[in-house]
């Protein structure tokens, strides 16, 4: 699935191309899914060309799940018939598609106890709660973290990786996902009125696309030195030098070393990968309508590669 210009989701073409071939470094990988990210969406609408430049033709999917094919010159640590998944280069061709080629080094072993496919919709979003909590937050057991905009799929992660972590955690969410994100591990679920906060917080995790004011009206609820990590990098992250807080704008990052132990986790049982829906890659147009239109299903979605 490619698009060769910029555009509403009518731009995406499903067609054939030739097989590509690793470089130096490089592996291929057949493809058992991607799955759709709203970068994908802005990417293909061309409101990415300064941060994320591609070259067109360009085949979306920056998530991959999939089986090593092919490996190019000088590779090492994975060998073919390797079940992997991998947060792949923003600006370079992307896994909707029968085949991806995906630098070594991305890839991380897939969890063994899900469906291939399904583990698609771990990287991005799980790198992104990871990093968040651990990295900028730098959560530790016993703090207490507001996680806004949790009935997305980051935010299940987040809440899972942050109970995990034995924090306290409160998450706001709509009447649609409030049950899922409670059975994720909330100690509170509250509706977005925010307000009902009482106690402070030491870290706010903010993954909504609310307002700038609305977003500068979770600071008040961070105690002195504690820090507001905010993924809609549209808006800067408020703070409040008075008090020590800090504001963090946060851009996810590829680590396959993170994304093993995310994996590790599953295989674990500690973490929980949820697909809202499964659909071909035939489809692709059709899901970017529905994201536009806002009619996805919370959570993530998973897209198929065709089957030989």
């Amino acid at each position: 699935m490619r698009f060769h210009e910029y555009g509403e989701p009518s731009v995406l073409r499903y067609e054939d191309v030739e097989q590509p071939t690793p470089g130096a470094g490089q592996v291929r990988v057949r493809v058992a899914a991607t799955s759709f990210n709203g970068v994908d969406a802005n990417i293909r609408g061309g409101f990415m060309q300064g941060p994320i430049p591609v070259t067109l033709p360009h085949t979306p999917g920056i998530d991959v799940a999939g089986t090593v094919d092919a490996l190019g010159d000088g590779v090492t640590g994975v060998q073919a018939g390797d079940q992997v998944i991998g947060f792949l280069p923003m600006t370079g061709p992307g896994a909707a598609a029968e085949y991806a080629i995906a630098p070594a080094e991305v890839l991380a072993p897939a969890p063994k106890s899900i469906p291939l496919a399904d583990a698609a919709a771990l990287p991005i979003v799980g790198l992104t709660a990871w990093q968040a909590l651990f990295e900028h937050a730098a959560l530790t057991a016993g703090q207490r973290v507001l996680i806004n905009g949790a009935g997305g799929a980051v935010g299940g992660y987040a809440v899972q990786l942050a109970k995990r972590a034995g924090a306290h955690v409160i998450a706001t969410a709509g009447p649609r996902s409030a049950e899922r994100v409670r059975a994720a591990g909330a100690d509170e679920v509250i509706g977005h009125d925010t307000t009902v906060v009482t106690e402070p917080v030491d870290a706010v995790l903010n993954l909504a696309p609310v307002a700038p004011e609305q977003l500068a009206a979770l600071v008040p609820l961070i105690r002195d030195g504690g820090v507001l990590v905010n993924t809609t990098v549209w808006m800067p992250a408020p703070a409040d030098e008075k008090r020590g807080v800090r504001g963090v704008n946060m851009y996810v990052r590829s680590d396959a070393e993170q994304l093993a132990r995310l994996a590790a986790l599953v295989d674990d049982g500690e973490l929980r990968v949820e697909v809202a829906e499964r659909v071909p890659l035939a489809e692709l147009p059709a899901l970017h309508a529905s994201a536009a239109a806002g009619t996805l299903p919370s959570g993530k979605v998973v897209v198929l590669a065709p089957t030989a």
